[in-house]
């Protein structure tokens, strides 16, 4: 049986700040903005090219805003993605090198924070 993550909830103080944020600086698609009642809108955004989205919103999470630690994305290229992201205004860490791969870090207004990870080459004969 295959498990596969399909949503990650990031906690915003300000959903509209967050949505042009993830949209408009970060590349994220928007997916979709749902305003079902006074206490609940769901905001889903999806990396591109990721099967896995993020949901942000009011009455998402209970987790305090900026408390989301750590999501971590899969990147081809860590410097071209730092460049994008740097390009466009967010302030992204210098390529950090690990034997593990080659990383990024980021935080949204909130203080959430991300990595983006570009792996390290595989040896086929090593699996």
């Amino acid at each position: 049986m295959d498990w596969k993550i399909e949503l990650v909830a990031i906690p915003v103080s300000d959903v509209d700040r967050a949505k042009a944020f993830y949209v408009d600086q970060v590349g994220f698609n928007d997916d979709h903005d749902y305003v079902i009642n006074e206490n609940l809108r769901f905001v889903q955004l999806t990396p591109p090219g990721s099967a896995c989205s993020i949901v942000l919103g009011t009455g998402i999470t209970e987790m305090p805003p900026g408390s989301q630690k750590g999501v971590q994305i899969v990147v081809p290229d860590a410097d071209a993605a730092r460049d994008e992201l740097r390009s466009r205004g967010v302030d992204a860490s210098e390529v950090d090198e690990q034997p593990w791969g080659r990383f990024v870090f980021f935080a949204d207004p909130d203080g959430n924070t991300w990595a983006l990870q570009q792996l390290p080459p595989r040896d086929d004969a090593a699996r």
